[in-house]
């Protein structure tokens, strides 16, 4: 049997919304609670947004906190694995189409206030950061995510979530949501 030594682990997340932890829409908490809550974690293993924060100051405070991880790292960290989700839209992340953000690559972390997915403030990785890491992987699951699973990886739109290129990019779909492939 493979264990790991869980104290090890940094958890970062890719994007949050710039809300209370108490809030239903809290990228962390959801994870907190339902996912970490599940393994032996404390809070010093997750880097976190000061939700406290207007958006932009939230973002270069968490690109602070990022580069604290990498302290000999004067370009990009290279991170082992980010668990991806997209929007029907195709964005993943808060990188919505169309929308400025697609362009950021002067910075790891990036704000947003006017997503046009509530809530409207968020913090998000950008693409230079994305596409250094070692692997990504994509889970969908259902049939409502069939069409947009389709439009990435059949049709290969020009969305958002094509444009995620790591080293290695890993799918994990269920039957409904790869039905239409």
């Amino acid at each position: 049997m493979i264990t790991s030594d869980w104290t090890k682990w940094k958890f970062i997340f890719c994007d949050e919304r710039v809300v209370p932890f108490d809030n239903a829409e809290c990228t962390f908490s959801i994870y907190k609670y339902n996912l970490f809550s599940k393994i032996p974690f404390n809070d010093e293993q997750f880097v976190i947004i000061d939700p406290s924060l207007p958006a932009k100051q939230a973002a270069e405070d968490y690109e602070r906190k990022l580069r604290a991880l990498y302290p000999d790292n004067v370009d990009l960290p290279k991170f082992d694995l980010l668990l991806l989700g997209a929007g029907p839209d195709g964005h993943t992340c808060s990188l919505f189409p169309g929308h400025p953000l697609l362009d950021v690559t002067d910075r790891w972390v990036a704000s947003i206030d006017d997503s046009p997915k509530p809530p409207p403030s968020r913090v998000t990785l950008t693409y230079p950061i994305i596409n250094n890491a070692l692997s990504a992987v994509f889970a969908f699951a259902g049939a409502g995510k069939a069409e947009l699973v389709k439009r990435l990886l059949k049709d290969k739109e020009d969305l958002p979530a094509t444009r995620v290129k790591p080293a290695e990019l890993l799918w994990i779909l269920d039957r409904a949501a790869a039905s239409q492939l």
